[in-house]
């Protein structure tokens, strides 16, 4: 019976593959419609996913076949959600982040880094998420991660590299070498070896942003170099929380600030044009409500994570430099001395980072909301250009920019196509696609609206349940829907519900708005997850359990700020006169 169990547990993802569908088909053939069928699909869809049954961009790939096949969507037209501007974004910034992996500055960086905030894993993720919360604010939350997820996996790389030296150093002495000279002859081969790996830089030794096929059959062994690519648990544990931060942050930063995120900024549009006379969403209201609320979720989160992967010892941050452990201090020796040994800073990490600096400048000064950007040069245009525009500008003129002063034989451009290809996440861009395609089919079949119609007779309960009720229901929908199609859907549901039972509108849109971007579950919620879920340090079940977390941090955050300095800010304990300025009727939309 036993070896049947083991024969059988062996082809579970075929038995998921075949079963799960039989055992779904009932929903479309006993409730034939658009709705059934799209939810069959996407219920499909988030098995698959969650138990890895094919490969995460396979999986996105059933819309392609499913939604013609169902009626919901035509081929071509679903063709074209595999390809959006996302994509043309991603194109530009790998073309830096290529630059940035060829010439090594990011290693610069992060050993600068990691010798300013120390090698501790728990302050090292106090750092990263700070530093990328606060560049989320002003640029989009998935440029801020594609540009600083190589960073943090080089900083990781180095953390385990010289915690890994310094641990065989401890071994060899602890193994019984007591003559001073033999340690001394010792600690010179290790300088020298020490050199040869500088001089070799093997640091990150696979191409950042590929997908590493995991070996389930390791899973319950021990962790040693033989079968995993970590060292110890706790380097696996470190690798698997500061990768998770920076996707996290990145979306929690972008809540301060209007621009920050797309579905900030289609709540703002949506205000001006169905309440002209709200005079209260600008720039300075948005980021005095939303910044306490970003630096209480980002403490929370990480306090949650390290709770989670590192345990709740806090000890050491009250710890002086005498008071830290012997191998800590003397990995962040090592560090120290690796980056002295870089040298000065080449021409070629001069160029990516005026790049590297360009690119965000010019993201930040688009269209900052605040004041005139450069978009409005082009008046005649507006919402011609986007991040995507000027990534891809950049990101050509490193194909063009020599590495080298030029020869008769030619020159070396910065980055060359062959590694530029090596470095494209092309699962990325599948897997990214897969979501939008779906969160459109949700939205042309009736099912997101069907979703959020539900929601329509709750208007006989308190006015804090019923926000509650809606940021939960919000959250969970944009975990397989996209941010801007689900903030879509429900700000005209929840606009009519507050005018009908006399609630100033702000105090359910602002909620919802701020929930859609606590899609923190799953690797497909948005591209952030996507982007550091292909480094290969994280599982599923890894991400669900710190999202269904710091979901929840989140909504109650939101709702504490919306019942305290949040009604002072936008007066919304009154009615206010410009909620009956319009009449809404639709109630689905479209």
């Amino acid at each position: 019976m036993r070896a049947f169990a083991v024969g059988l547990w062996s082809y579970r993802s075929l038995i998921i593959i075949f079963l799960t569908p039989l055992l779904l088909l009932p929903l479309p053939l006993v409730i034939p419609s658009k709705v059934s069928e799209c939810a069959y699909t996407l219920i499909l869809m988030a098995v698959f996913w969650m138990t890895e049954a094919m490969p995460l961009s396979v999986t996105a790939l059933l819309p392609a076949f499913l939604f013609p096949l169902f009626g919901i969507m035509k081929s071509s037209v679903v063709a074209t959600m595999y390809f959006k501007d996302f994509h043309l974004l991603l194109l530009g910034v790998i073309c830096l982040a290529t630059s940035i992996e060829k010439w090594g500055l990011h290693r610069r960086i992060a050993l600068k880094l990691v010798t300013l905030v120390g090698v501790n894993p728990g302050m090292l993720m106090l750092g990263m998420m700070v530093g990328c919360g606060f560049l989320s604010m002003w640029l989009s939350n998935t440029s801020t991660v594609a540009m600083v997820m190589p960073i943090v996996e080089a900083v990781m790389q180095q953390v385990m590299s010289a915690e890994g030296q310094v641990s065989t150093h401890q071994e060899k002495a602890m193994s019984g070498i007591c003559n001073p000279a033999l340690q001394m002859e010792d600690a010179e081969k290790q300088s020298e070896k020490g050199k040869e790996v500088k001089s070799a830089d093997p640091v990150i030794t696979e191409i950042v942003l590929t997908v590493p096929e995991e070996d389930h059959a390791t899973e319950n062994l021990p962790y040693s170099p033989l079968n995993s690519k970590y060292r110890t648990h706790r380097d696996h544990m470190m690798c698997k929380c500061l990768s998770l931060c920076i996707a996290y942050s990145a979306c929690i930063g972008g809540l301060t600030t209007l621009p920050g995120t797309s579905s900030n900024l289609i709540f703002a549009e949506y205000i001006h044009q169905f309440y002209p006379e709200c005079k209260s969403i600008n720039f300075g209201n948005w980021f005095i409500f939303s910044l306490p609320i970003c630096i209480i979720i980002m403490l929370l989160g990480w306090v949650w994570l390290h709770w989670l992967f590192l345990g709740l010892d806090f000890r050491y941050m009250l710890c002086s430099k005498g008071g830290r452990p012997e191998r800590e201090i003397a990995a962040a020796k090592l560090i120290k001395e690796e980056y002295n040994a870089l040298g000065p800073v080449s021409r070629q990490e001069k160029i990516t980072l005026v790049i590297f600096s360009l690119m965000a400048l010019l993201w930040f000064v688009r269209d900052p909301g605040f004041m005139p950007g450069w978009a409005s040069l082009f008046p005649d245009y507006p919402g011609y250009a986007t991040d995507a525009t000027v990534a891809l500008i950049l990101g050509v003129f490193l194909f063009i920019i020599p590495a080298k002063r030029p020869t008769a034989d030619g020159y070396e451009a910065m980055i060359s196509w062959k590694e530029f290809e090596a470095c494209m996440p092309w699962e990325i861009c599948l897997l990214v696609g897969g979501g939008f395609a779906l969160a459109e089919g949700t939205k042309v079949s009736g099912l997101s609206s069907w979703v959020a119609e539900l929601m329509t007779p709750l208007g006989s309960l308190p006015v804090l349940a019923i926000v509650a009720i809606a940021c939960i229901i919000v959250t969970s929908v944009t975990e397989v829907a996209s941010n801007p199609a689900t903030i879509t859907i429900f700000l005209p549901i929840l606009s009519p519900l507050a005018e009908a039972i006399k609630v100033n509108p702000l105090y359910m849109l602002i909620p919802a708005t701020l929930s859609v971007s606590f899609s923190f579950l799953l690797p497909f919620s948005n591209p952030p997850n996507a982007i550091v879920f292909v480094y290969g340090h994280l599982s599923i079940m890894d991400m669900v359990k710190a999202g269904l977390g710091l979901n929840i941090i989140g909504v109650l955050v939101v709702l504490l700020a919306i019942s305290t300095w949040g009604t002072g800010i936008f007066d919304l304990n009154t009615f206010p006169d410009w909620a009956n300025s319009h009449g809404l009727t639709n109630t689905t939309g479209f």
